[in-house]
This record gives C-alpha cells, sequence and structure tokens, in this order.
C-alpha cells in the first residue's frame, strides 16, 4: 500500500524543496549574468566567476575603428602632398629652368602613378588609393604647368577641353590597367563631364549649344549607367549615375527656360530640339532600370517579361497613381519616368505657346498631358514607367486646372457685388451681371475647354473601382464649374444667366451623383442665384419664390432635408424681406411678415429626421433674430414681435424633447411686457419686475409640490430677488414715502413667511431687504445723530476695539504656551 504522510510532513517537505528550487533557480541567474557580461564586454583575457571571486570588468571601446583611423590618416596625407604639390608648381615653379621643372614634374608624377603598382602586390590597398589620387591629381597640375610653360598663348579655355579629354582617357586606361583601384575610373568619368561643355563654351556657342553640350555628357553618363552591369565596377555606375542627373538637370534647365523664353516658333523648336531626345534618355533610363529591378525580384524569372500584377480591383486607374510606398528600386524608375514625361511636355507646350493665340495652348497642352497617359492595357510598358508618366500627365492636369479657376472665381463670386446695389436695374449681358466690381479674364474660351476636356478624361478615363464614384463626382464638380461660366463667357443675354443656374440648381438636386457634392453644388447655385437676380426687382422675386418651393419640395427626401428644409427657410425669410421692401412697407412691419419662416419651422420640425429637425429649428431661430432686428426701432411692433416668439416657444415647449424652450418662452414674455412698459414710458421698476416675479414663484411652488426635496433657494430665490433688488437699488434714490412703506410691508410679510415655513431664501432675502429699508429710512437721523457726536468719540471707540482685540490675541497665545508646556512634560 503506499504511503500518505501525514498533513504537517507532507507541507513541511513540499516547503523545503520550494526553497531548494529557489536557490538553484538564483545560481543560475547568477551564471547567466556573467555570461551574459562577457558576451557583451570588448575586453580580451579571462573573465573571474561571480562565484567566490570580483566582479568582472569592461574595458572602454574605442571611438573609432582601426580601418576608419587608416583612412583618414591616408586621406590626409594625400590632400597634403596635394597642396604641398600645388604651392611648388605655382609658387615655386619661376626658381627652376625648363629642363628643371619637367624633370621635376615628370619624375614626381611617375613615382606617385607607378608606386600603386608595389602597394597592390603588398596587400595595401588603401595606401595605393591615396597614392594614385597624388599622382592624378600631379597630372592636373602637369596640364597646368604644360600650358604656363609652353602653350601659354592658346586659348584657356579650348586648352582645358583638349586637358580634360586627355586626362579622362589616361585615367581611364589607368584604371583599367589597374582594376583594384576604385578611384581612377570614377575620376575619369567625373573629368568626361567637362570637355563637350568647355568646347561649346570656346567657341562661343551660345545658350543652345551650351544646353546640348550638358545634354549629350549627360546622356553619355546615362549610357555608361545602365550598360555597365559587373559589381566590381559598381563606383563607376554610381559616379555615372550622378553625373547623368547633375549635368542633365543643369543642361534640362537651360533648355526649358530657352523654351520659356522663346519669341517665335523657330526658336521654341531649337529648344524643343533640345528637350525631345532628353526626354526620350530619360524615359529609355527609366525603363531600363524598372526592368532590373524586376529581374532582381525574388520569384522573377526573365529579365523583361513584361507582365505587370493587375489590380486588386478593376482596371488600373491611368490617371490616379496608387500612393503606397515603394523602396528605392521602384521610385527611382518612377521619378525618371516622371522627369522624362514633363519634359517631353515642357517641349510640347513651348511649341505651342509662341503658336497659338489666345491662351490656346493651355487646352493643347491639356491634349497631350491626356494623350501621354498609358494605356494600362498595354502589357510591356513597365508599371512603375506607367506610374511616373501618369503623375507627370496628372500634374499637368492640375496646372491647367488652377489656369482655369480664375473664371470659375469670377463667375461664382462675381453676382456677390450685387449685394451694395439691388435693384439697380438689369445689366446689359451676363458678362455684366458678374463684373461688378471684377474685370473680366480674356482667356474665357481656352479656359472652358480645358474644364470641359478634365470632367470628360474624368468621366471617361478612370475605370479603377475604388476611384470610379470620386473621379463622376470631380468630373461633376467641373462641369458645374464650365456650366456656371458659360453665359459670362460668351456674353449671353442677361435673362439666360439665372435661367441657367435654375437649371443647375434642380439638375444638381436631381442626378444620382455622390448625395453630398450635388447637394453642394445646388446649395452653391442657388445661393449664387439669389444674388444675380438682386439687379431686377421681378427677377428677386421669382427667383426667391422658385428657390423656397424648390428646396421645400427636396426636403421630402429624407437624405436631402438636412440641407434642404433650412434652405427653404432662409429663402422663405430673404423672399418675406423682399416681398415688404417691394411692397414699401416699413422694417418693423416687414418683421410680421418674416415672422411665417418661424412659425412655419415650428410646424415642420416635429416631422423631420433628428438631423433636419435640428437644421431647421436653427434656420427659425435665425429667421427670429432678422425679425427682432427689423423691428426694433419701432417699440409697439417689437413687443408684438416678441410675445408672438414667446407664443412659438412656448409651443415649441409643448414637446417632450424641446421642454428648455419654456425659458425661452417666459424670457420672450418678459421681454415683450418690457418693451410695452418702455413704449408707455412707464419708469417704475416694479412694473418690469412684478410680471416675472409672479410666474417665478407659481413656477418655484409648483415645483417644490412635484419635488419636496427642492430648496427654497432654486424655488423662490430668483423669483423674489427679479423684484426685491431692483426696488431697494431705487429705493436709495427715492425721496418720497410711498415706496418705502410698500418695500418694507413687503419684505415684512416675505420674512414672516419665511419664517412661518421655515424657508431659508425668504427668510434671508426678506430679511436683508427689510433692514437695508429701515437703514435708509434712518439713515438721516443717524447723519444727525453722527454730526452731534464729539470729534475724538469715533478715535476712541477705534482704539477701544484695538485693545479688546490685542487682549485677546494675547490669551489665546497665553493658551498655547500652556498647551505646550502640558505636552513637554508627557512622557
Amino acid at each position: 500500500m503506499t504511503y500518505l504522510p501525514p498533513p504537517a510532513e507532507e507541507l513541511r517537505f513540499l516547503d523545503a524543496e520550494l526553497r531548494r528550487l529557489d536557490a538553484h533557480r538564483a545560481q543560475l541567474l547568477a551564471r547567466r549574468t556573467w555570461l551574459v557580461s562577457v558576451l557583451q564586454s570588448a575586453a580580451a583575457g579571462p573573465a573571474t566567476p561571480p562565484f567566490g571571486g570580483p566582479a568582472p570588468t569592461t574595458a572602454p571601446r574605442p571611438e573609432a575603428s582601426a580601418p576608419r583611423v587608416q583612412n583618414v590618416l591616408l586621406v590626409l596625407g594625400g590632400v597634403l602632398l596635394t597642396i604641398a604639390a600645388m604651392a611648388f608648381t605655382l609658387v615655386s615653379w619661376g626658381h627652376l629652368g625648363i629642363a628643371g621643372r619637367a624633370a621635376v614634374l615628370g619624375t614626381v608624377t611617375a613615382a606617385a602613378l607607378a608606386a600603386p603598382v608595389p602597394l597592390l602586390r603588398r596587400g595595401l590597398r588603401s595606401t595605393a588609393e591615396s597614392v594614385a589620387g597624388l599622382g592624378l591629381a600631379l597630372t592636373v597640375l602637369d596640364a597646368y604647368a604644360l600650358h604656363e610653360a609652353a602653350l601659354a598663348d592658346t586659348d584657356g579655355t579650348a586648352y582645358a577641353a583638349v586637358a580634360a579629354t586627355v586626362l579622362a582617357g589616361a585615367w581611364a586606361a589607368y584604371g583599367t590597367a589597374l582594376g583594384a583601384l576604385r578611384l581612377p575610373r570614377p575620376a575619369a568619368l567625373a573629368a568626361a563631364q567637362l570637355p563637350l561643355l568647355l568646347t561649346a563654351l570656346a567657341a562661343d556657342a551660345g545658350p543652345h549649344g551650351i544646353s546640348a553640350a550638358l545634354l549629350l555628357t549627360a546622356t553619355a553618363d546615362a549610357a555608361a549607367a545602365l550598360l555597365v552591369t559587373s559589381p566590381a565596377l559598381r563606383p563607376v555606375r554610381i559616379a555615372a549615375a550622378n553625373g547623368a542627373y547633375g549635368t542633365g538637370g543643369w543642361g534640362l534647365l537651360g533648355a526649358l527656360w530657352l523654351s520659356w523664353t522663346a519669341p517665335d516658333p523657330g526658336a521654341a523648336a531649337r529648344a524643343a530640339a533640345l528637350l525631345l531626345p532628353a526626354s526620350a534618355v530619360a524615359l529609355t533610363a527609366a525603363w531600363r532600370i524598372a526592368g532590373t529591378a524586376r529581374t532582381a525580384e525574388p520569384g522573377r524569372t526573365g529579365a523583361t517579361s513584361g507582365t505587370d500584377v493587375p489590380a486588386a480591383s478593376g482596371t488600373p486607374s491611368p490617371a490616379l497613381p496608387s500612393f503606397s510606398p515603394q523602396p528605392l528600386t521602384t521610385t527611382l524608375p518612377t521619378a525618371t519616368a516622371l522627369l522624362g514625361a514633363l519634359v517631353l511636355l515642357a517641349a510640347l507646350g513651348g511649341v505651342l505657346r509662341v503658336t497659338l493665340p489666345g491662351g490656346w495652348a493651355v487646352p493643347a497642352q491639356l491634349l497631350g498631358a491626356l494623350a501621354l497617359l498609358p494605356d494600362p492595357r498595354i502589357p510591356r510598358m513597365p508599371e512603375q514607367v506607367r506610374r511616373g508618366v501618369a503623375w507627370a500627365s496628372a500634374a499637368v492636369q492640375g496646372l491647367a486646372l488652377l489656369w482655369a479657376l480664375p473664371l470659375v472665381a469670377v463667375a461664382l463670386f462675381g453676382p456677390l457685388g450685387r449685394a451694395d446695389r439691388p435693384w439697380s436695374g438689369g445689366p446689359a449681358d451676363a458678362r455684366d451681371a458678374v463684373t461688378v466690381h471684377a474685370p473680366w479674364l480674356s482667356h474665357s474660351g481656352p479656359a472652358l475647354a480645358v474644364l470641359g476636356l478634365l470632367a470628360g478624361a474624368l468621366a471617361l478615363l478612370v475605370r479603377n473601382a475604388t476611384w470610379r464614384q470620386r473621379a463622376l463626382a470631380g468630373a461633376a464638380v467641373l462641369a458645374w464649374a464650365a456650366a456656371l461660366s458659360l453665359p459670362a463667357a460668351l456674353e449671353l443675354p442677361y435673362v439666360v444667366g439665372p435661367l441657367l443656374l435654375g437649371l443647375l440648381t434642380v439638375a444638381a438636386l436631381a442626378l444620382p451623383v455622390l448625395p453630398p457634392t450635388g447637394t453642394v453644388l445646388a446649395l452653391v447655385t442657388s445661393v449664387d442665384l439669389a444674388f444675380l437676380a438682386l439687379a431686377d426687382r421681378t427677377a428677386t422675386l421669382t427667383a426667391l419664390s422658385a428657390l423656397t418651393v424648390l428646396y421645400a419640395a427636396a426636403s421630402t427626401r429624407s437624405r436631402l432635408a438636412p440641407v434642404t428644409a433650412p434652405a427653404a427657410l432662409a429663402y422663405a425669410t430673404a423672399l418675406a424681406c423682399a416681398t415688404g421692401a417691394a411692397a414699401g412697407w416699413q422694417a418693423p412691419h416687414t418683421a410680421l411678415l418674416v415672422l411665417v419662416v418661424p412659425a412655419v419651422a415650428v410646424a415642420v420640425a416635429p416631422r423631420l429626421a433628428t438631423t433636419a429637425r435640428v437644421a431647421c429649428e436653427v434656420t427659425g431661430v435665425v429667421a427670429a433674430v432678422v425679425a427682432v432686428g427689423l423691428a426694433v426701432v419701432d417699440a409697439p411692433v417689437l413687443a408684438l414681435v416678441l410675445s408672438s416668439l414667446g407664443v412659438l416657444a412656448g409651443a415649441t415647449a409643448t414637446r417632450p424633447d424641446r421642454r428648455a424652450a419654456g425659458y425661452a418662452a417666459a424670457a420672450l414674455f418678459a421681454l415683450a411686457a418690457w418693451v410695452r412698459l418702455a413704449a408707455w414710458e412707464v419708469t417704475a421698476p416694479e412694473a418690469y419686475t412684478l410680471p416675472v416675479t409672479v410666474p417665478a414663484l407659481l413656477v418655484g411652488a409648483w415645483r417644490r409640490r412635484r419635488d419636496p426635496l427642492t430648496g427654497s433657494w432654486p424655488a423662490y430665490g430668483p423669483g423674489l430677488a427679479v423684484t426685491l433688488l431692483p426696488s431697494l437699488a431705487a429705493l436709495w434714490r427715492d425721496e418720497g414715502w410711498p415706496r418705502p412703506l410698500l418695500l418694507g410691508s413687503a419684505a415684512l410679510l416675505i420674512t414672516l413667511l419665511g419664517a412661518r415655513h421655515r424657508l431659508r431664501a425668504p427668510l434671508v432675502l426678506g430679511g436683508a431687504v427689510l433692514v437695508l429699508t429701515a437703514l435708509h429710512e434712518l439713515a438721516p437721523y443717524l447723519v444727525q445723530f453722527a454730526d452731534a457726536l464729539p470729534r475724538w468719540v469715533p478715535p476712541a471707540l477705534a482704539g477701544l476695539l484695538l485693545l479688546a482685540l490685542g487682549a485677546t490675541y494675547e490669551r489665546r497665545l497665553g493658551d498655547v504656551r500652556r498647551v505646550r508646556d502640558v505636552l513637554g512634560r508627557m512622557s
């Protein structure tokens, strides 16, 4: 049978086993810590274990590696030797004869160029690179010395071109002979950037020749960067790529400037002749780099398969490239293709600018950009190149849109100038209607063409399922902008402008574009229509009536109601104001007509959804403010308006979700009563406060009846303060006896009621007002009593008060000392 120990013995066994495991775990952790410190330590030599020995120490690590120190020393040495050679050549040259000069420079140069051979055999590659660099620098000094000594009469620029050519060839041969050196061949490539440029300068070729020389040099660099594929020649590829981008960039800037400033088609054609080959080189390089990157991808077989991975959904969009981050192997061909396409479009734009008149070069340039969009069905074009070309086309499209936007701005904001001259008479035509305070643009026709082309491009070319709806919305916006600008651009009759804007409003509300886009376009168009119609009285009334009916009808659609319902109320408010002005009414009488709008808002709001309801109520409040502003100059009419608004607020407060409107109703009724009293020239404050106090006290009593825990201050405090405090303030300016008698009696009654029912607010407010009223009545007698007192009495009373305070303070200090002594004697 299995022996089962008693629980106490088993518990002791488990505790002992746990302690043994804890001790073993601590030992293992200490050993692990020591091993980690040994692995992280840079100091050589045996480390002392942590068991019974001192803790291991870590030697300070060097801040620079030995190869780095070596390279720094070699570079500094080569630079110093080069500086010394330059000083010898430029300063001390004249102290030697021709033979001495040739012997010294030839010997030093030959020695410097030959020294890398034994150094490479000994494995001193870095030293050989440094000495070779010194030898290359000495060859430049040899060329300078040769010119100064024997060829001083030759042209310096031409000689420099020849010398650069010879040095580039010599350095390339030297680097090929000593293939282990990395410096000579990139240096030869750097020297090769100068011959064509210096030749053009020497021949006085002009800006076109200089740009051509730079672009030809960049083409050669690009060819070298693309054709040199050996890993051993990677420095040559890097130098060639830098030369292609650097030299080509300067050449492109010059050619672009020549194209931009070309005065005639011939000059523009010559500049285009420079830009087109550069564009071809950039696009070819992008295609080649993209193909190389595709070949280098894992899982790719074949160098130029040309098969692109299809998009996740739909056909790739040519006008909207991807925004996902790409590695350098993807961004480099994309950027190069973007540059090449932009250069191509710039060449086309330079020719069109001097060929087509009146701004029509921009639509033609836009057509070229749209034609440049790559067809996604062409499988051989790499995706990176397609993306770069699409970005270039999109950039030109954006610039064309910016160029056309001033026309839209004039057509859209021009009618706002009618606000300061309403009903001044119908303008001569639609252009005159929008140019009240702004000049018209001379390129309105080309700008319209740009808007139409961009709208068509977005509608027809973007087929990607993700971007399709957004593209259609953008096309709708551009088509709307073109239609908005059409009457003014064509100088159509004035009546065509409002009619077209009305049709645009209806179309924007009815067309199945993105709902926010259509609603916003309709709202903007209707506002433009309202201001454009201000030129004529009949047009104003007709337009506002039509807009009110249109937006009221559109509010039956739930998705449009949050915008169309408040818009209908806003146009109804404007229609009411315009109707009153057309009828010749005074502003206060027009306010009575505006009151119809808040009434309609109160009636319609409960039938709308939550968002539309809030917007409708806010618009009703704004209309109420307009009515109050119109009636403010006539007190009786203002009182009527305020009381009517109070009725509307009270009707709103009957809804369970708008109980807070009852406070607004009470405030409006009080304001209406006060305005009416002011119109009657009543100055007694009680006439203004009592109509507020009585309802407030009744509401407070009803509240305490419903909730017995309600305090007296929130229930009765506001109502009592509204009357007592203004009456008390008026009491101190009143010398008669009726107000003190009535106020004192009311305060006494309120105090007694507060004491009877044990209510704090009536007791405090009534008692305070009663005391202040009594003081007001006794004030003359107190003044007489103060005049009867001797002059020494106030100082004496003040002295007695100070003595009493001092004695009290001293007594408190004595009590504190006694307590401290008692505590000190306690053990």
